[in-house]
């Protein structure tokens, strides 16, 4: 029988309901306090789900809790997780890991000193879309990858979110902070590390209007790029090309398409776990579906559309898994499949391609890391309810 682990939750924002859920899907973890920098968002989060809000610096001390939940904003998770591990908790974060590639360094030296675990979203690579896309590509069906296209584009969060200027701010502003994660993990998952990125960058509309909430029509100024247009170097020799934009009214491509030497694959969102899998094997040929919704992680859970634009309207949706996953692995001494490692490299990739794209000159990536083993169907009913 698996331990439940207590948590404590920092940041009581609107990604926090998530991670709520997730609690009727996983048998391994419990939300029992939380803790906000505005202790009203704690009282209110602490009422609607009958638990007990406290402050921070609380949080971190009490010996009852053992993994800390970091969903504060970018620029506070390194200070966060940090603070988490040198009071000897686990820590599992919302995306990015940090910032800057320094500090997710320092997370991990940190981590490794005191024996501690770190978790790091996302973990949408754990739910069948990216799981069968990667049994396929395992089971060399389109041949070796050689080239590929990734994009997220759509015309930003101002439209859906009350408070839209973190996302445009100067230092954690921006589409490949925002989105990077997801598609960068998955490409990560699927094709091995990556080894050096170029690219371009693209600067939209200066100002935003607020399209939601109490400051509606309220406008404000973007301070960051908002289209990033990357090429990224896999180590294997693969070459894909990214496209990271706040600045797409609409499009019909794929999210992820991979072009092998025997085949071409079509590869479902990487913000979400389900989706089908296509693959064509001749011009011509109709493209072939694996379907995913009879999958674990895969069961389509999402009946209504989405209050997020970039979210597809009917989906899977186990947010969470990535905790829950960590927290079996404490207790079994095994490595974490939303490991420090896997996050430093992403965010490594992710300060890369921001720098390729604003300069102009070639980045080589500094780090490298060892690609989480599938999460099996036989691990995944383990933390199952």
């Amino acid at each position: 029988m698996n331990k439940v682990f207590k948590v404590g939750l920092i940041g009581c924002g609107h990604i926090s309901e998530t991670y709520f859920k997730a609690e009727k899907y996983f048998n391994n973890i419990k939300i029992v306090k939380c803790a906000d920098i505005i202790h009203q968002n704690a009282l209110k989060c602490a009422k609607v789900y009958k638990i007990k809000a406290v402050s921070v610096k609380e949080l971190l001390k009490d010996e009852e809790i053992e993994i800390i939940l970091n969903l504060t904003i970018p620029k506070a998770h390194y200070q966060v997780a940090k603070q988490s591990l040198i009071n000897g908790k686990h820590v599992y974060s919302e995306k990015p890991l940090a910032i800057n590639f320094k500090d997710g360094k320092n997370l991990l030296n940190i981590a490794k000193k005191n024996k501690l675990y770190i978790g790091n979203a996302p973990d949408t690579f754990l739910g069948g879309g990216i799981q069968k896309s990667r049994e396929l590509l395992d089971k060399k069906i389109i041949g070796k990858v050689n080239l590929g296209n990734a994009i997220f584009a759509f015309p930003g969060v101002q439209s859906y979110h009350p408070n839209p200027e973190p996302w445009f701010s100067k230092k954690e502003g921006g589409p490949v902070i925002d989105m990077g994660p997801y598609y960068l993990t998955a490409l990560v998952n699927l094709l091995g590390p990556a080894k050096k990125v170029t690219g371009s960058v693209f600067k939209g509309v200066k100002k935003r209007t607020i399209g939601i909430g109490p400051r509606k029509n309220k406008t404000f100024k973007v301070e960051c790029p908002t289209t990033f247009l990357s090429t990224i170097i896999f180590e294997s020799g693969t070459i894909i090309r990214v496209t990271l934009s706040f600045d797409v009214i609409a499009h019909q491509r794929n999210h992820i398409e991979l072009y092998g030497n025997k085949g071409s694959m079509i590869v479902p969102d990487p913000n979400m776990f389900g989706g089908s899998v296509f693959v064509c094997k001749k011009l011509g040929d109709k493209w072939k579906e694996y379907k995913t919704n009879k999958m674990p992680l895969g069961k389509i859970n999402i009946k209504s559309q989405s209050s997020r634009a970039n979210e597809s309207p009917t989906n899977a949706n186990y947010r969470g898994v990535g905790l829950s996953e960590m927290a079996y692995s404490i207790q079994n001494n095994k490595n974490n499949k939303c490991n420090g490692e896997l996050s430093l490299h992403v965010l490594d990739i992710i300060q890369s391609t921001m720098k390729a794209c604003i300069s102009g000159k070639t980045q080589l990536i500094k780090s490298s890391c060892i690609i989480p083993k599938p999460f099996s169907l036989s691990e995944i009913k383990k933390i199952l309810k």
